[in-house]
């Protein structure tokens, strides 16, 4: 299954991507950043854009995901510091992933959400069909991100589900330690830094929640990405377990130290808010495994042991100063153009009072000529600013030889300063119109080059999937190609040889020393009849598989059992074959890995037994077709010939430590051979079988069965009158 992670790193995103990967999924990530943050391990390909980017529809159509998970409540790119702001991102960024999703027509959508959508007080725990009341920015945002799914699903058919979280808490991030939303959605970090920095926690009795903790949240979630279909659009995901703050403030003080002490803030009536996941529970069941105790004497470690990430007075100074420093770098690069104009000026100022009254430069105007310049080089701004400078120079220089009322009354004043600015702003509009048409092709210039940077990403990155996929597909053992090209041999096997075989070629495939094939008898037992080790028999010669319930009830419901609980009752994992709704072999995998107890490993066994049934039921279809060849008329002896072949197959099968068989031969005395057939067949298992070898004697083929367990059946045998010995050297 191919699913697409939208989010930043934090323990969250890890552990979906640890649980996705342990099920063999392929796992994407879309960052929703440009930047190098997280390294995100275990992804199967990742993706370093941010939201707003043009290429979301291209990863899309490249990742094509069977499910898409948007951590949105705790995405970690988000930082709710200035929580207006942050809204405008967070919306945009849903809507932007939204469309590029629903534009591939496939897939489910998961939205995670969280209790934030519940600011009021409920005595009664909160059920999906309770509105929401939301007040915060923040809270807003994350509803109406819930009401932008649904609204997606009604309009344009998509698949999309809200899972709302309570009180989602996890071992913060430290790279991610100055991320607001981090911190204040996640009670227990907030308690443990407010008690590094002030030696006490404000703890509030009324305050009534549950926690839920990250790992129980991602088996929660994996669930409805496993579920073919989903019955409701909404669902809440809680522990259930209730709590307030005053309990959590006095586990992390016993845990912080003596130092630590907790001040009791209680105020007011009880808020509670808690939500509650009967409906999630009765489709799909929930099971919490971590609890608040436990989870917050690691957090309170952690966050003590990386203190100095969490709590930085002395960097949040330096970030003032560096504010600072910035703001003036600033204001001096906008104050620059004015300072060159004023210094500019003085000389131009001498050069026109030179000018005047000169024979040959009486007729330059060195102001209009000041003015062009700082036009062409800084545009109107500058252009009038210069010009204001020109005409105020002009003024005094003219004062030198006339009044001022004379220069203001002047006619000619007047037609020299409209000259100069309407020279000056139009040399400066020319200037500026230059330099945006210049900036607008530069910023689609630099725009195409990072389109071009973005498909040359994606395309590299499918050409390393596609060059992936291709070694696997080609050279790997787990490959259909390879699994078919080794099952088809069994096809060279005699009838009778198969299932022995099997064994070996599902041990060679599933890279395990140690499996077994049970043949069902009944609808109660099943009896082995070909194991590669000691460990595969250690379950036994026979086994009554539907008292092994952990086991059954997957088998039953034509699923591949797999022993997570490592139960050394049963196997690590099991798989029937079943021929018209008839359960027919089990196949049982003993001594692999915990890491390749996967779902890709499960769809591996699967897709192995039915090429094995494939192989046995051309078999059995031989066999029948001959059946009336093989036995002799109206009994259970076999001929010569077919007992002949299946004594050899079980020789050896025997020989490579597949089975363990025994023959005995048998000593009719005065009875016939078809009374003692009849008579014998009564006495054996529907496992062993009786027949006529080339010396005319009659023999017995005991399946699974050892030396010792033979007196048995040789003790049957003479009490029924007939003698009979093992047979160790058999001549075929």
């Amino acid at each position: 299954m191919e699913v697409l992670l939208v989010g930043g790193d934090n323990e969250l995103m890890r552990s979906l991507l640890i649980k996705l990967n342990k099920e063999g999924h392929h796992s994407y990530v879309l960052t929703g950043s440009k930047y190098q943050i997280g390294v995100y391990k275990n992804a199967y390909e990742r993706y370093r854009f941010p939201y707003e980017s043009d290429c979301l529809k291209e990863i899309f159509d490249s990742v094509r995901p069977d499910i898409t998970i948007f951590l949105g409540a705790y995405d970690s790119n988000f930082n709710w510091s200035d929580a207006r702001k942050e809204s405008v991102r967070y919306q945009t960024a849903l809507q932007n992933v939204l469309t590029s999703f629903s534009m591939q027509k496939k897939g489910r959508f998961i939205y995670l959400s969280s209790q934030e959508v519940y600011t009021q007080s409920y005595p009664n725990d909160i059920d999906e069909t309770q509105e929401t009341s939301v007040f915060s920015f923040r809270g807003i945002s994350i509803a109406q991100g819930e009401e932008i799914c649904r609204n997606y699903k009604h309009t344009m058919g998509v698949d999309t589900v809200v899972l709302r979280m309570d009180h989602l808490y996890m071992i913060p991030n430290k790279e991610q330690a100055d991320n607001v939303s981090a911190i204040e959605g996640n009670p227990c970090a907030k308690m443990c830094i407010e008690a590094i920095r002030t030696g006490s926690i404000q703890a509030n009795a009324n305050k009534i929640f549950s926690l839920l903790y990250a790992d129980d949240a991602v088996e929660a979630i994996y669930k409805t990405v496993r579920a073919p279909s989903l019955q409701e659009t909404l669902y809440h995901i809680s522990s259930g377990e209730e709590t307030d703050e005053s309990r959590l403030a006095k586990i992390i003080a016993g845990e912080m130290g003596a130092d630590v002490s907790v001040v009791d803030n209680t105020v007011g009536t009880a808020s509670r808010v808690i939500l509650s996941a009967r409906r999630f529970a009765d489709e799909f069941g929930l099971t919490i495994f971590h609890h608040e105790d436990e989870v917050a004497v690691k957090i309170v470690r952690y966050i003590k042991k990386h203190s100095g990430r969490f709590v930085k007075l002395e960097e949040v100074r330096k970030n003032k100063t560096r504010d600072l420093k910035q703001s003036f770098r600033v204001i001096r690069g906008a104050m620059i153009p004015f300072l060159e104009n004023l210094i500019c000026f003085i000389p131009f100022f001498m050069l026109n009072n030179r000018a005047v009254g000169s024979r040959y430069f009486a007729n330059l105007d060195f102001y209009l000529l000041y003015v062009l310049l700082f036009a062409i080089l800084y545009g109107q701004q500058q252009a009038t600013f210069s010009a204001v400078l020109a005409v105020a120079g002009y003024c005094f220089r003219q004062m030198y030889t006339r009044s001022g009322l004379d220069v203001l009354l002047d006619y000619n004043t007047y037609v020299w300063i409209a000259q100069l600015f309407i020279l000056g702003l139009v040399v400066g509009y020319m200037k500026d119109r230059l330099r945006t048409i210049h900036g607008e092709n530069k910023g689609e210039v630099q725009y195409m080059e990072h389109q071009l940077d973005d498909i040359e990403d994606i395309n590299t990155s499918n050409v390393r999937i596609k060059n992936m996929l291709e070694v696997q597909l080609v050279n790997q053992n787990d490959s259909f190609g390879k699994i078919y090209e080794i099952t088809s041999s069994l096809d060279q096997y005699e009838p009778s040889e198969v299932l022995f075989y099997a064994a070996q070629i599902l041990a060679k495939l599933i890279d395990s020393k140690d499996v077994a094939i049970y043949t069902v008898a009944n609808r109660s037992y099943a009896r082995l009849f070909s194991a590669t080790s000691k460990k595969a028999r250690e379950l036994g010669n026979s086994i009554e598989y539907t008292k092994m319930e952990d086991m059954y009830q997957p088998l039953k419901e034509k699923r591949v059992y797999i022993n997570r609980n490592m139960d050394a009752k049963y196997p690590l994992m099991a798989d029937a074959i079943y021929a018209e709704d008839e359960m027919e072999l089990i196949l049982m995998v003993w001594g692999i890995p915990w890491e390749r107890m996967t779902l890709g490993q499960a769809n591996m066994l699967v897709v192995i037994g039915y090429l094995i049934q494939n192989a046995v039921l051309r078999a059995n279809r031989y066999l029948a077709a001959l059946e009336n060849e093989r036995y002799l008329g109206g009994t259970k002896i076999l001929g010569t010939e077919a007992f002949e072949s299946l004594v050899k197959a079980y020789l050896g099968a025997r020989n490579k430590g597949l089975t363990e068989c025994t023959i005995l031969a048998v000593d009719l005395g005065e009875h016939n051979l078809e009374d003692a057939g009849n008579a014998l067949a009564k006495l054996m298992r529907q496992t062993d079988y009786i027949g006529t070898m080339a010396d005319g004697n009659l023999y017995a083929l005991l399946s699974n069965t050892n030396a010792e367990d033979a007196d048995f059946v040789i003790k049957r045998f003479r009490n029924t009158g007939y003698e009979s010995r093992i047979q160790e050297d058999v001549a075929i």
